[in-house]
């Protein structure tokens, strides 16, 4: 799993939409649509229920949603401070 399938998986969570949350990360629909289906492989299980027009969280999915924020704000944080202690310049 890399950071890139939780930031899909969370836009495409909060947008409700493939296609919406493919425009907001300048990535095609069909490219999105399998990096969300790679992570759910990886995984072992769905993340989202898709209709022809949006998709909804599964309830593992709304689980999973929490524990994904929360790795990309830690993942943010360590960058923040890796450029701290780097110096000025890195700010």
């Amino acid at each position: 799993m890399e950071l890139r399938h939780l930031r899909y998986f969370v836009a495409v969570a909060e947008m409700e939409n493939v296609s919406r949350a493919a425009l907001k990360l300048h990535v095609s629909q069909p490219a999105l649509s399998k990096q969300i289906s790679d992570l759910e492989d990886q995984i072992g299980f769905s993340l989202l229920e898709r209709t022809a027009k949006s998709v909804r969280l599964t309830e593992a999915g709304r689980a999973f949603l929490e524990e994904a924020r929360a790795i990309l704000k830690h993942a943010g944080d360590a960058v923040l401070k890796g450029r701290a202690v780097a110096g000025p310049e890195f700010l």
